[in-house]
């Protein structure tokens, strides 16, 4: 068996990704989650109608996350980009604070970098199956590295805001665990989340990347109820981290610097005043490591000095 290229590997994780999401997502519609309740509200869609509702929206989201993963026409990501789009921010709109649309932006953002990653999106090809096998621009590999670090920095920003904000589900969790002041773990996961974040926007570090997803797989297993459910429909976020740490890959990189190079010296002869711009900024990066971690040895350093 041929092992798969990078860009395949990318291409397998933003489509289980997104998968993982609607189904997750759609689990609850079928277990008629009470909150939804209010977001059904938002379109003055009252109680009895929005129970109703709710199995068969549900139901809708589990088929086009199945779908995505045995046949992904280009039009149930497009779709799914919408939709998840308006699902959270049905949140705010509802009287959530905004920290929790922006927590969820790998519902809507790892199926938008999928359809990127696939190539350009027409009404002719919207009923084509996405081909993994397509060779990928470097361009389009540079768009996809810039939308998956504005993901990833969202992502855990929202989620270090509302630790920040000692959300009450949050602070039941890490009393669930046997911490006796939750508030002094969640100020310092949001503080660690928040950091990471920035890390994550300026210099994407890949071993910090991996750090961050493994962090968050685990610490999304912790919701006291529903917690397959919870920690399936946050797929977007696992994947969004993924494919990151994917796209850093060496190889990768190099070939991208290569050939930026190369096209920079053909755009110098012209005069192009953009010409010294570069995709990944390796070099910079790795400048970067040793002030990045000692932003993370602090905050770890913090928790120690609470007492919890």
């Amino acid at each position: 068996m041929t092992a798969l290229t990078a860009t395949q590997k990318i291409h397998y994780t933003l489509r289980v990704a997104t998968a993982f999401c609607f189904i997750g997502h759609g689990s609850f519609g079928i277990i008629t989650k009470a909150v939804w309740c209010n977001y059904f509200a938002v379109f003055g869609i009252g109680t009895d109608l929005a129970y109703k509702l709710m199995p068969w929206l549900g139901s809708f989201d589990i088929l086009l996350g199945l779908m995505v993963l045995i046949l992904p026409l280009r039009i149930i990501p497009a779709w799914l980009v919408v939709w998840g789009f308006i699902t959270a921010l049905c949140r705010p709109l509802s009287g959530e604070h905004f920290a929790e649309f922006i927590e969820r932006a790998g519902n809507f953002g790892v199926p938008f970098v999928f359809l990127l990653l696939s190539g350009t999106l027409t009404k002719k090809n919207l009923l084509e199956p996405i081909n993994p096998d397509l060779p990928v621009s470097d361009k389009t590999l540079r768009s996809v590295f810039l939308c998956l670090k504005i993901i990833v920095f969202l992502l855990l920003t929202g989620h270090g805001w509302l630790n920040l904000l000692e959300k009450k589900s949050l602070l039941s969790q890490y009393a669930s665990l046997g911490f006796s002041n939750p508030a002094a773990v969640a100020l310092t996961v949001g503080l660690f989340e928040i950091s990471a974040a920035v890390s994550v926007l300026i210099r994407p570090l890949r071993s910090l990347i991996f750090i961050f997803f493994i962090w968050k797989m685990g610490t999304e297993l912790l919701y006291p109820h529903y917690e397959f459910f919870e920690w399936v429909e946050r797929g977007g976020s696992y994947g969004a981290l993924l494919a990151l740490w994917f796209i850093l890959d060496p190889m990768l990189t190099r070939k991208a610097e290569h050939h930026t190079r190369s096209h920079n010296r053909n755009e110098a002869n012209t005069g192009n005043p953009f010409a010294s711009l570069s995709f990944s900024k390796i070099d910079r990066m790795k400048q970067s490591a040793f002030g990045v971690k000692k932003i993370v040895s602090a905050i770890f350093h913090s928790t120690f000095s609470i007492k919890l």
